[in-house]
């Protein structure tokens, strides 16, 4: 017996896509009205003056294009580092009997939880000494140390589905743990490290307070927008467009990764056994 579809779930999706485009919508509309339009809501057409002075403004009064380069490459290094090392990590707690094992894991899920205000007067007054204040170090390695334990926890428990039987096969064919690791594990976890890659640019491409604290000369995007916002004017029009200038690249990111963010796995790992 075939039955069909419901329709309700349909309907109930696309109003909820709606809903959630648009701020985007309000965004785009901001960034090229002038803001006197804007105060009265930029939901209203009457009148609607079609301007990019705020674009103008935004590219010439700040400098936004070194910000873009600056965030790309704090994310940059700080996305690249845990992709890299979580999944050897991943392994070892996972497949490797070692001393103290569950102790190191258990401290590994606490570092999990700690709040980054909670290592910020540490860290200022270590990167005070050191010398690395407004350099990308100063914010690339709270970034990777703050992320390391839930990158590690999450291809962990990926690795918990993966099927026992290549490894055995593996060990059976005379390869050790550094041979299996490399050429069955690792090119089985590209779900895994994409989630983990797409999650950890979005949060420290969109980070603000520690860039804000540590970075000076080198700010990054989300600082540049913080900055933007006069102290006696909103500036609602320059605000949407940097906004829209910092979205773009998250965006495009997980449009071109979120086929991997959504993928089990399943296929994966069956293709290469």
């Amino acid at each position: 017996m075939i039955t069909q579809t419901p329709k309700w779930p349909v309907y109930v999706l696309g109003w909820v896509a709606l809903v959630w485009i648009i701020p985007l919508v309000g965004i785009i509309a901001m960034s090229i009205r002038p803001e006197g339009e804007i105060t009265s809501g930029w939901w209203t057409i009457e009148p609607f003056t079609f301007t990019l002075d705020a674009w103008r403004e935004v590219w010439v009064n700040y400098p936004i294009g070194r910000a873009f380069l600056n965030s790309l490459a704090v994310a940059s290094f700080a996305t690249v580092l845990p992709v890299l090392f979580a999944p050897a990590a991943a392994y070892a707690f996972h497949y490797l009997k070692f001393p103290f094992r569950r102790i190191l894991l258990l401290i590994l899920v606490n570092a999990f939880v700690v709040p980054n205000q909670v290592v910020i007067i540490p860290l200022f007054k270590l990167w005070r000494e050191t010398g690395l204040i407004d350099t990308y170090w100063s914010v690339v390695i709270p970034f990777v140390g703050l992320s390391f334990a839930w990158a590690v926890l999450l291809v962990k428990n990926f690795l918990s589905n993966f099927p026992r039987s290549l490894i055995d096969a593996a060990q059976v064919d005379g390869c050790g743990h550094l041979r299996t690791y490399f050429f069955i594990v690792l090119p089985n976890t590209i779900t895994a490290m994409a989630a983990v890659g797409i999650l950890q640019f979005m949060w420290t491409w969109n980070s603000l307070l520690l860039p804000m604290l540590f970075l000076r000369e080198n700010a990054t995007l989300p600082v540049m927008l913080s900055t933007i916002s006069g102290a006696y004017e909103p500036n609602w029009d320059q605000r949407a467009v940097a906004t829209i200038i910092t979205s773009i690249l998250p965006l495009v990111i997980f449009l071109f990764f979120q086929k991997y963010f959504s993928d089990d796995g399943k296929n994966n790992s069956g293709s290469k056994g």
